[in-house]
């Protein structure tokens, strides 16, 4: 049986898909195009193609219109995953996707189909004092939406409401969370009766207080007059005793309000903390909880909470924190510095959990399948051919030198990558890869933001994230918003990570400064030139030596002192240097491939901006177009030709 679909110019023959259950996502397993959902059972599927849908969405009625109360602005028009000028992030679930859409293009809006299908309804009567938009009431979202309540800051579940007319932001309330009484009495505030905000009223700037410290975004019962504030999390989720399977005793809540140092954390709280009588501690209602064993990024040991510990760069941790009991390890983590969700992925390990068990002896730990010969160089012996996971025929050895002007070539390492790897930018495992999910050829790394081709690490938990495989190492800090990179001086966004200086000035660096190779070569000057970060010049000497225009002072740079030379950092390693010379490349703004070239001494200029193009470049070799491009003015292309 087969079926024409909109979606794909070729039958689609009907298939069973032999399939095994796992809760682990596998990242070779088949998806289908439409959901975006492993491919099991009865479906469709193209095999020279390699594009598949599930029965179910292959035989979906999808109108190629509709009017949806999700964007009630505009209708929106039904469009396959091969349509290459959508966002590719929903609007609704805040997902990444690159299956069946509805598009609005005035408003660049996407709903995926898996949230176009959800039933809503418009909520009645929620006040405007929550909330300046109506909200839709979704009975069942099919746990298509993750984010956090807004209200609580918990994980989405249940029936929810939805505001749709939010562009920036995502607000999803829990019901329980948006019927709650505007006002309340509570015991912590006798005198007055506390009022539902939306967010906290705003603090001093350094204010120490619980929820300043917390960082809580979401709603509070508040009084102004007493300078009190609760969060939902307090007044939803504090019963008298609770009883967890870590601490042998259970803990009893204080309802007053109290000034107190947490035993298991270490930071302030300043009412209603939760006591075990038995061993005399006081702890915050979230810190009860904390597993004993973790997994994180930063460390490949589990590590295990302690309750007390000796003081270690200035700061007192005689309370609790995690540390490695591995023999010979001295690795130590802040409770909130270890549960922190971008470090740790939630994965909490069993009590006698013994790492050694999940070893397996015979199990290469990178993508080397075999080493078919061996050769000796001095003392050591090396592999001189080997069979790899991403090639069907064997690779040899070579040993060619790298010349000053050749800085492309791949070295040994890449081909003894693990097979997975922790990683401090995120917080699931991360596993190698050397395809571009985008079909253009390339990707862009989720830490320094520059463009790659080549092989890269991803995570296949549904997150999308993925980053180049050259090394990023430092101190990385999530969450940077309104620090300046010391380097550049752009500013820092929410999304932004950086390495940060841990002796609190306010040194920090984005990632991709803090990647900048030390060294640079420019083609008239016989000596390499050295990254640098300070310059005793005036001001009016601040030039530099390639593109002629000005340099910020402060601003990092390279320079070769016996020569006297100093360029701009992108003049010195061009705006693309993980790009693979000779390959070829996609780009929505071209009709035809590009090919990554890179220019030495005959720079022609720039088809967009007139500028030479110096070092990588885009080059369209056509015999109509026969023209270059830089990688930063390729997305204006569109508006010349």
């Amino acid at each position: 049986m087969e079926l024409q679909h909109f979606s794909h110019p070729h039958p689609l023959v009907f298939f069973k898909c032999q399939t095994v259950a796992s809760e682990e996502v596998d990242p070779e397993a088949a998806l289908c195009l439409g959901c975006e959902k492993p491919v099991e059972g009865w479906s469709y599927g193209c095999n020279q193609c390699e594009f598949y849908l599930h029965k179910g969405c292959a035989e979906l009625e999808l109108a190629p219109k509709i009017q949806h109360p999700f964007h009630p602005k505009h209708p929106l028009t039904l469009l396959p995953n091969s349509d290459r000028y959508m966002s590719g992030i929903c609007d609704l679930c805040g997902k990444k996707f690159g299956g069946f859409v509805y598009n609005c293009s005035d408003c660049s809006f996407d709903l995926h189909i898996n949230c176009a299908l959800l039933q809503s309804s418009i909520a009645a009567n929620f006040p405007n004092s929550l909330h300046p938009h109506p909200l839709l009431f979704i009975q069942n979202h099919n746990n298509e939406i993750e984010p956090h309540c807004s209200g609580c800051q918990k994980p989405i579940s249940g029936p929810i409401y939805h505001c749709s007319d939010c562009t920036y932001t995502i607000f999803n309330l829990h019901k329980e969370c948006a019927e709650l009484p505007l006002e309340i009495n509570h015991p912590y505030d006798r005198k007055h009766p506390l009022t539902l905000l939306p967010q906290p009223p705003t603090h001093p700037q350094k204010c120490s207080c619980y929820l300043c410290r917390i960082q809580w975004k979401g709603f509070v019962y508040s009084c102004s007059l007493c300078n009190f504030d609760l969060s939902l999390d307090d007044f939803l989720f504090s019963p008298p005793t609770i009883t967890v399977a870590s601490h042998e005793h259970p803990w009893m809540l204080i309802s007053r309000k109290m000034s107190f140092v947490c035993d298991f954390c270490g930071t302030d709280g300043d009412h209603s903390p939760y006591h075990c009588d038995t061993c005399v501690l006081f702890v915050h209602k979230n810190c009860i909880s904390l597993p004993r064993h973790i997994m994180i990024t930063r460390h490949s040991h589990t590590i295990s909470l302690s309750y007390s510990l000796r003081q270690i760069q200035e700061v007192d941790i005689r309370y609790g924190s995690y540390r490695c009991p591995a023999s010979r390890c001295r690795y130590i983590a802040h409770v909130r510095c270890a549960t922190d969700r971008e470090i740790w992925g939630g994965t909490i390990m069993p009590e006698g959990y013994d790492e050694r068990s999940e070893e397996v002896v015979d199990e290469p730990s990178n993508l080397i399948t075999d080493v078919v010969e061996q050769i000796r160089i001095g003392e050591l012996m090396v592999a001189s051919e080997i069979k790899h996971s991403y090639h069907d025929y064997n690779l040899r050895l070579t040993f060619s030198g790298k010349t000053k002007d050749d800085d492309s070539e791949c070295n040994g390492d890449c081909a003894e990558l693990p097979k997975e790897m922790p990683h401090p930018f995120h917080m699931h495992l991360l596993t190698p890869s050397n395809s571009h999910i985008n079909g253009y050829g390339y990707s862009c790394c989720h830490a320094c933001f520059r463009a790659y081709q080549g092989f890269s690490y991803r995570c296949y938990k549904g997150c999308s994230f993925e980053i180049d495989a050259h090394k990023h190492s430092l101190f990385f800090v999530h969450n940077n918003e309104g620090s300046s990179c010391s380097a550049c001086f752009k500013r820092q966004r929410w999304w932004n990570g950086a390495y940060r200086c841990m002796r609190r000035c306010d040194f920090s660096l984005d990632v991709g400064c803090a990647t900048l190779p030390l060294t640079a070569w420019y083609k008239y000057d016989r000596h390499a030139l050295t990254l640098t970060f300070s310059d005793d010049s005036e001001a009016s000497q601040l030039y530099c030596d390639f593109c002629e225009k000005e340099r910020e002072p402060n601003s990092w740079f390279y320079y070769c002192a016996e020569c006297d030379n100093s360029l701009h950092l992108n003049c010195a390693i061009g705006d693309d240097p993980y790009m693979k010379l000779g390959n070829k490349l996609e780009d929505p703004g071209h009709k035809h491939s590009f090919t990554v070239v890179k220019n030495i001494w005959n720079c022609p200029p720039c088809k967009v901006c007139g500028e030479v193009c110096n070092r990588q470049a885009l080059e369209c070799k056509e015999s109509e177009c026969n023209f270059t491009v830089h990688w930063n003015c390729r997305w204006r292309l569109l508006r010349i030709i």
